[in-house]
């Protein structure tokens, strides 16, 4: 197969210098990603350019990812080849800037444009923006391929966590879900549209259930 697998972070600048980032570290999808290739499969690895993960990447294609925007131009730059399975494991941010302002000693709001802004004038108050959701436009890039995406969810508990997975397959048009965090617990749900979930143990046997998934059966449609 010809397998695509995102991992690590995204981030967003504030200026030249400073940028919102999470706390991916890109080891779950670059294992996967060595997994699939020794498996034999072709593999193009979209890996954040903040990914500290210091683990082997032995995938045949590595690019490595920086905003959103970014991955979303790779993503889009890979769909005119034929991709048999798609994993969307990236930590993509919820948010970019948008406006920056600084606090006044009058107590006022002035808008800041800088390349560089300033750490001695006052306070800053920034405007956080959602960004697109690229997992919402995957199925038109990607309308022949299984897609599988990733929820992480840190508040609530498993079975809300599992139920926010269902809801990402109807949203987002993908064939299966992988369910982890401080909500879940231990281990890993994998949720596969008109399947049963099934809960993981570890990392090989999620490895070993993806790869079954993708090789069976056919996406859902477009």
């Amino acid at each position: 197969m010809h397998c695509v697998v995102t991992a690590g972070p995204t981030f967003e600048p504030l200026d030249l210098v400073r940028r919102l980032t999470n706390f991916s570290t890109g080891r779950l999808g670059t294992e996967l990603a060595n997994f699939l290739t020794d498996r034999g499969h072709r593999v193009a690895l979209l890996i954040g350019e903040q990914s500290p993960w210091p683990g082997a990447r032995r995938a045949a294609h590595v690019q490595k990812f920086t905003t959103t925007a970014d991955l979303a131009d790779r993503l889009r730059g890979l769909a005119a080849q034929r991709v048999d399975a798609l994993f969307h494991a990236a930590a993509v941010s919820d948010f970019t800037f948008g406006k920056i302002w600084l606090q006044t000693p009058q107590g006022g709001q002035a808008e800041v444009q800088a390349a560089k802004m300033p750490s001695r004038e006052g306070t800053l108050l920034a405007e956080l923006v959602p960004t697109p959701k690229v997992i919402e436009e995957l199925r038109d890039w990607f309308p022949g391929t299984r897609l599988v995406g990733w929820k992480y969810e840190v508040e609530g508990d498993r079975a809300s966590s599992l139920q926010r997975a269902v809801q990402q397959l109807a949203d987002c048009r993908t064939d299966a879900c992988v369910v982890n965090g401080r909500a879940y617990g231990d281990g890993y749900g994998f949720v596969p549209l008109g399947g049963a979930t099934a809960h993981v143990p570890d990392l090989a046997a999620l490895f070993e259930a993806l790869e079954q998934f993708v090789q069976t059966g056919s996406p859902r449609k477009p």
